[in-house]
């Protein structure tokens, strides 16, 4: 499922969950894919919410991971007390996205999310992919927005 269609069927997460992705401003996780041998392998990332949720991936073996095995996790969490446990996690597919307008409008986001004026170096090497969701697990220390402390779980 797509995010836009995961926050119609849910706003009662999905405010929570985008919170959570970005909570310094912009979106921020880290990245679980399988190794060719069925290991896991994590990487910080940082994910972009525009609808849906995208991610530009370094060419490399996460990307390789990722063409290979589509599947991938992804989790944020908070760091300071009293609040140190919330977190969102995801799981799902990715496609690989090949959309010159989008890819300029999202790219147009990083930067002013960044409040910088022109793409690092290798950016334009960088896949866009869409991040599909099959599960999403919001965890609270308190209550927030609604949803109780503790375990909010959703599937497909």
């Amino acid at each position: 499922m797509r995010w836009s269609e995961w926050a119609e069927a849910r706003p009662d997460l999905e405010p929570v969950a985008r919170g959570l992705l970005y909570q310094h401003g912009l979106g921020l996780g880290f990245l679980a894919t399988v190794r060719p041998d069925g290991g896991p392998r994590v990487h910080p990332i940082c994910p972009v919410l525009a609808g849906n949720l995208y991610a530009f991936i370094v060419p490399g073996p996460k990307l390789a991971d990722l063409r290979r095995d589509g599947r991938y996790a992804l989790c944020s969490e908070t760091c300071p007390p009293p609040r140190h446990d919330d977190n969102v996690y995801l799981t799902g597919g990715i496609e690989e996205i090949i959309d010159p307008g989008l890819r300029e409008r999202l790219t147009a986001q990083i930067l002013a999310e960044r409040q910088i004026t022109e793409p690092w170096p290798g950016f334009d090497a960088e896949p866009m992919l869409e991040l599909h969701l099959d599960r999403v697990l919001i965890t609270l220390t308190q209550p927030t927005d609604g949803l109780p402390a503790g375990h909010s779980v959703w599937s497909a």
